[in-house]
Parts: structure tokens; C-alpha cells; sequence
């Protein structure tokens, strides 16, 4: 059996891709290889029964830096971010994995799974919720939706609809109201805990996006956890999105993504002396503090899509489940009515 170190030390979005990679590794070629990983998120690696202790310094063990080249031909081949480890693996090792299950290899412990019972024992009942984060990195401005719009996308199913906020200390995630506010509170393993028991994800395309397809959903859940991710221009839908999501983008409707996702950086430069406030790195289309095709998206048109998935019935919800007969009740009310 070869045994193999594979290194990485990008953002957890990033290590969720690898995790698929360390399974379809193993699922394509049974019994050849012995596997541990050096990652910057050992979180997302706990349980994981692909992985089998290594050292680096023994003479029969290949090291390996784990990168994915494929990201820049992505506006070209259609081809998902699943596949950028897999094929430089397989061009590294002369192998062939292919892409077995189109999310990450994230494994929940069921010791895990009752943890937040324990928490529900201590503050009561918990009623269904979702996660979401209201900002993202500095390195990657361009990604960032209107705060205002997600609070007003929280106010519109304020009583009927409970939403946690997450997001890291030092990364940009502005305060909302009417959340349960748990910033800077979670920690990676923590995190997977609560998407377990998430009913669905709102984000930007992040690390969250990521964890929404990747970890397991509970009993009762469809078999694949809702998510509607604000996308924006910034990134080939075929590359980044899973099919179950509502993956809004606007990528062929202006000019500066018309050939697919710009791949900018930064919306404005921040003055911090980082290479993404270069002018070549900065979004060519501002609409005040927004990329203009950001700005596009409005807090009503994700409203409508967190509203799909209980208005088709895959999830349920007191007050927002309606179904079709509610549909075509509203389409017989006159137009006053229905504004």
C-alpha cells in the first residue's frame, strides 16, 4: 500500500473540496493507500475513516501540496470545483478518481448528533432554524451582500422562521436583529453540529455553502439540506454551485461576466497593502459599496427562494407551507390584495 500525505492550508471551503477528494481517492482505488492529510482546518477531518496516522519524515511516505489548477480554465470546461484535487491527484500519482458524490466527506459522530439535545436540555426546545452568515473574508470583498437586505430578508419571516448568524471574528460579518447571534461562538466542529441540525443555509458562495451540502441531515430532512447562496457574478454557476441549492447568480447578464464569473477580488480597495487592491484584482462595475451584480439581487428575490422549498413541500413549516391550492388562491385575489 502507497502511503500518501496530502497537504493543504487554503480556506475551509478549500479543505471541504479536498475531503472529496480523499474519499473518491479511496473509493476508486480500494486498498492501495494509506492516507493522512496536514490541513489549516483539522476540524473537518474528525471521524473520518479515510485517514490513517503518518509521519513525514518516514522514507516510505510520499508528501504531497494539494493544489487545483483547474480553477483557471473554469470559465472554459465544464467542470465542478469537486473536481480540482481529484484531477491533480490523478495527474500527480497517474491515477484515476473520479468524483463519486457531488459534495465534501464530512463525518458527524452520533455522539455529535445528540449534542444538541444536551444544549436544548439546558435552553429548552429549539424550534427550526437556519444558519447564515451576513458578510465573509476581507480577501474576497467582492463576495459580500447588503447587510441591509439580509435584515430584510430576516424581517420578513420574523415569528415564523428562526435564523442563527455565524461567522468569525476577524472576517467581516455585520450585526443583525431579530437573529440569534452566535459570531465568533462556533468553532469548525461546532459548526458542523449546528448544520446537522439546520433546516437550511443562506450565504454568499462560502465555506457555509459548502458545509450545507457536505454534512448529513437528520431524519426527516430531505436528502439534501436547502441553501440559497447569493452569488452574484463573481464565479461560474457549473463551478460552484450543487444542484439542490437556489444558486443566485448573475453571471451572462452584464458585460463584465458575460464569458463567465470575473473572478475578482475586491469590490473598493481597502488600503491594507494586500495584493487583491490591485487594480486588476477590483471589480470593474460599483454600484455604491456593491458590485453592481450583486446589487442586482434583491432581499425579495431570496425571500422567494427560501419560500420554494416550503412552498414545493421538500421542507415544512407552520405559516409557510402552501403548496400549489395557495398558489392558486393568490393568483384568483386582485392584484391589490396580493401587495
Amino acid at each position: 500500500m502507497r502511503k500518501l500525505i496530502l497537504r493543504n492550508f487554503q480556506s475551509p471551503g478549500d479543505i471541504v473540496m479536498l475531503t472529496a477528494a480523499v474519499r473518491d481517492l479511496h473509493r476508486c482505488h480500494p486498498g492501495a493507500f494509506l492516507t493522512d492529510v496536514r490541513t489549516s482546518c483539522p476540524d473537518l477531518w474528525h471521524h473520518n475513516p479515510h485517514l490513517t496516522p503518518l509521519s513525514e519524515d518516514a522514507p516510505d511516505v510520499q508528501v504531497l501540496d494539494c493544489h487545483y489548477p483547474i480553477i483557471h480554465r473554469s470559465n472554459q470546461e465544464p467542470r465542478h470545483f469537486l473536481d480540482g484535487f481529484v484531477e491533480y491527484l490523478n495527474e500527480q500519482l497517474g491515477l484515476r478518481i473520479r468524483v463519486t458524490d457531488f459534495k465534501g466527506d464530512l463525518h458527524i459522530h452520533e455522539s455529535e448528533k445528540h449534542w444538541f439535545r444536551q444544549v436544548e436540555a439546558l435552553e429548552g426546545d429549539c424550534p427550526p432554524f437556519w444558519l447564515f452568515a451576513s458578510g465573509g473574508k476581507y480577501d474576497y470583498t467582492i463576495k459580500w451582500w447588503d447587510a441591509a437586505r439580509y435584515q430584510a430578508v430576516v424581517d420578513h419571516f420574523r415569528d415564523r422562521l428562526l435564523f442563527v448568524q455565524v461567522g468569525e471574528n476577524h472576517h467581516n460579518h455585520p450585526a443583525l436583529d431579530g437573529v440569534v447571534d452566535l459570531r465568533g461562538r462556533t468553532s469548525h466542529r461546532e459548526l458542523i453540529r449546528l448544520m446537522y441540525h439546520a433546516q437550511g443555509a443562506l450565504s454568499a458562495v462560502s465555506f457555509l455553502m459548502h458545509l450545507a451540502a457536505a454534512v448529513e441531515v437528520k431524519p426527516g430532512m430531505p436528502q439534501n439540506r436547502p441553501c440559497v447562496v447569493v452569488a452574484g457574478g463573481r464565479e461560474p454557476p457549473h463551478f460552484t454551485a450543487y444542484p439542490h441549492h437556489q444558486f443566485i447568480h448573475t453571471v451572462g447578464a452584464l458585460r463584465c461576466c458575460d464569458n463567465g464569473g470575473c473572478w475578482k477580488s475586491r469590490t473598493l480597495p481597502l488600503g491594507d497593502g494586500d495584493v487583491n487592491d490591485r487594480p486588476d484584482a477590483l471589480c470593474v462595475d460599483v454600484v455604491g459599496a456593491l458590485p453592481r451584480c450583486m446589487d442586482m439581487i434583491t432581499a425579495d428575490e431570496v425571500i422567494r427562494r427560501i419560500e420554494l422549498y416550503y412552498r414545493g413541500g421538500a421542507l415544512t413549516r407552520p405559516g409557510l407551507t402552501g403548496g400549489r391550492r395557495e398558489e392558486e388562491k393568490r393568483s384568483e385575489e386582485p392584484a391589490e390584495a396580493r401587495h
